[in-house]
């Protein structure tokens, strides 16, 4: 690894330890400063990988507030490595300020590939795989319905992000904004012990949700609208 000082953002696992990389587990010992998205949480992952660093808080609660000094940090020489809590930092997680600050002052930016739920999810799915479009979480309330309106017309296989707890009414808004019959897959828990995969329409897939209510991370790959 250089010497240069830059901002890492570095891909820790969605559930299996063992997806983290050699390269990642390098990065996270050489780093300066270590930003996590949640340090509970993070503190878990670097005693399995015994590394013994302290780590600094950067969520979505504060990370308007500490972005210029973390930029600061950097460009006085030091090396920040920044993790979420699963996957891969900035994607439906915090790291999108920090980059775009860093950018900004033509600061180094780094982004190790590692662990991230929705290309496993898509490649599982059964769908066209060739082009997709990620939504991440859709809005809860306000803007949800436009949002579904314009994705009933997406040509492209849809991949979403979604609590369990709003699983089963965002298959039923599915089924009335792209058809009962538009093909989908969920998939639960991916990398972890009980991961789940089911796949078939989204009113089948509502229909078996609603009897046996889910838990843990989900994915959603939609199929996109046929012409």
């Amino acid at each position: 690894m250089d010497n240069e000082a830059k901002l890492i953002l570095v891909p820790t696992p969605i559930g299996n330890l063992q997806d983290i990389t050699l390269r990642a587990v390098e990065v996270l010992k050489t780093a300066d400063i270590i930003l996590a998205e949640d340090t509970r949480v993070s503190s878990k992952l670097l005693k399995h990988l015994e590394i013994d660093k302290k780590l600094l808080a950067h969520h979505k609660f504060n990370e308007h507030k500490t972005t210029g000094s973390i930029v600061s940090k950097i460009e006085q020489g030091n090396t920040v490595a920044l993790i979420s809590d699963a996957g891969t930092p900035a994607i439906s997680d915090p790291g999108f300020l920090l980059v775009r600050a860093c950018v900004e002052k033509n600061v180094k930016v780094e982004c190790l590939p590692g662990a991230t739920a929705l290309i496993p999810a898509l490649a599982v799915s059964g769908l066209p795989t060739d082009k997709f479009v990620f939504e991440g979480f859709l809005p809860q309330k306000k803007g949800r319905q436009t949002r579904l309106k314009i994705l009933a017309e997406e040509p492209r296989t849809i991949v979403l992000y979604e609590s369990p707890y709003r699983l089963v009414k965002a298959l039923g808004q599915f089924a009335e904004f792209f058809g009962p019959e538009r093909k989908a897959c969920v998939c639960r828990e991916l990398s972890k012990m009980f991961e789940e995969v089911k796949r078939g329409t989204v009113i089948e897939l509502q229909e078996y949700y609603t009897e046996h209510p889910p838990k843990g991370e989900i994915v959603i790959v939609v199929e996109g609208k046929n012409d």
